[in-house]
């Protein structure tokens, strides 16, 4: 079996309804990568930790944050 995982994130209009822009952009991804015969399996929801960075008298420092990346997994 091979795989391939795409990164998705959604570009919405806040004036328009988000979950309808959502889902557009879902599908379009879905039938952009099965028309080049990869199967949908499903989305992926990963989380990953980024710890803080310390800077020299305060500058350059970041807090820690959590970061979230939706990832489409295909297979063929």
């Amino acid at each position: 079996m091979e795989y391939k995982i795409v990164p998705f994130a959604a570009l919405i209009d806040l004036k328009k309804n988000s979950s309808a822009q959502i889902a557009e952009q879902l599908e379009s991804a879905i039938k952009h990568y099965t028309a080049k015969d990869w199967q949908y399996v499903r989305v992926e929801n990963i989380t990953t930790f980024v710890h803080a960075e310390v800077g020299c008298f305060g500058f350059g420092a970041r807090p820690a944050q959590t970061l979230f990346t939706h990832l489409v997994v295909f297979q063929k």
